[in-house]
């Protein structure tokens, strides 16, 4: 018990001051568990970074769930994730819980400015995605591909042929990443792995229960959360990825409006910790009767219930799995595909959205330029914008 409150205390105070997304949690994890704490050696962190880049669902938090379930073993895992999620989900509840009871403001010229601070948001995004995802002319040509393949078929069974075609063309096209053999010394895992057998089990299960799940005679409650799981179970690296396919999977069919899932994604990126906490204010307001705390908790723990399941069977095997070539090359092609999703999401819905004229555009660019050149924090810009649409778009 001493160790998983020791986990969860630390990764709550993670979660109360963490503010810059994912690449900058990681940055908090080194500096505590591995400079400060000592929890696992810097070669250690590195291959669990390097494990939680390969795997679909929340990138950072499942760095977070890896040094929980090093630490702690997998009550450890929920234990980190738990407590770095804890703050941010607290944030976005309570902003759901706002506009809920003051809809009038969703057309006031504050949130107007959130949906213009989340365009310079997910641009930088995809700049600093395509620098490291896509960076040669055979991965940045999928990366445009999957964007044209989403916009020309905007329905969410497009977003899995973008990343059926992406693994295929990392199989047949791409090379694999350099420093192909890894060291299996490296991640000492407290964790048996008959346990991690039987999370794989549960996960298959979950995956394969999905267009079961979805199907229109499914209770509408069913319906909504399958389509949290199917995202958490398809993004790869996490962040601003979930965008796409939570606004494919709730948005056309009615359950959240689009102008409240773009205040929410706005209200996102002003609050530390995971980017997946987004869930927590879409789960406040699902029209399926779970409304509420037991919305937010209910669709919160369906996002991230794959990747903790991916991180729970795959580390212990990490050793052995890591050097399969075909492997790596395959999610080379998947990882191109996903920022072209992201690129498309970026067309449609935030730019057709918040991008009105030459005064939303101007707004935009400014936000772009501080967090790309000044290298402003993301919840700064994120202010800026509502204070300076509260003052002119109202």
């Amino acid at each position: 018990m001493s160790a998983l409150l020791e986990v969860f205390l630390q990764f709550f105070a993670l979660g109360c001051t963490s503010f810059g997304g994912p690449v900058a949690h990681l940055g908090y994890f080194h500096e505590r568990f591995v400079l400060r704490e000592r929890w696992l050696t810097a070669d250690a962190y590195t291959e669990l970074v390097a494990l939680c880049q390969l795997l679909p669902g929340p990138s950072s938090s499942q760095v977070g769930m890896g040094i929980g379930l090093i630490r702690a073993g997998w009550l450890g895992g929920l234990a980190a994730w738990f407590g770095f999620t804890l703050p941010s989900a607290v944030l976005m509840v309570v902003a759901a819980a706002f506009l809920s009871s003051q809809p009038n403001w969703l057309g006031d010229g504050w949130i107007h400015g959130l949906r213009v601070a989340a365009v310079a948001v997910v641009a930088q995004a995809i700049l600093s995605l395509q620098q490291a995802l896509a960076p040669d002319r055979e991965r940045a040509t999928l990366m445009a591909l999957s964007a044209v393949l989403i916009l020309i078929v905007p329905h969410s069974w497009g977003q899995l042929l973008a990343l059926l075609i992406g693994c295929l063309a990392g199989l047949v096209v791409l090379s694999p990443p350099e420093q192909a053999s890894l060291q299996s010394n490296r991640l000492d895992v407290p964790l048996r792995r008959s346990l991690a057998l039987a999370l794989l089990g549960c996960l298959l299960v979950v995956l394969l229960a999905l267009p079961w799940l979805s199907a229109s005679d499914r209770p509408l409650v069913v319906q909504q959360l399958s389509g949290f799981v199917r995202t958490g179970a398809l993004i790869f690296g996490g962040g601003h990825l979930v965008l796409p396919l939570l606004e494919q999977s709730l948005v056309p069919h009615g359950w959240i409006g689009l102008d409240h899932f773009l205040a929410g994604y706005g209200f996102a990126q002003a609050v530390p910790g995971p980017m997946y906490s987004f869930a927590a204010f879409l789960g406040f307001d699902l029209q399926a009767g779970l409304h509420g705390l037991v919305g937010a908790m209910a669709a919160l723990i369906a996002l991230f219930a794959p990747g903790f399941l991916f991180i729970g069977a795959i580390l212990p095997f990490w050793s052995d799995l890591g050097r399969l070539s075909a492997m790596r090359r395959a999610l080379r092609g998947v990882n191109a595909a996903v920022v072209g999703i992201l690129l498309a999401a970026f067309f449609q819905p935030v730019w057709q959205t918040a991008i009105r004229g030459g005064t939303e555009f101007s707004l935009a660019i400014t936000a772009f330029l501080l967090l790309v050149c000044w290298r402003q924090p993301a919840w700064r810009v994120v202010l800026f914008c509502a204070l300076v649409g509260g003052m002119i778009f109202s």
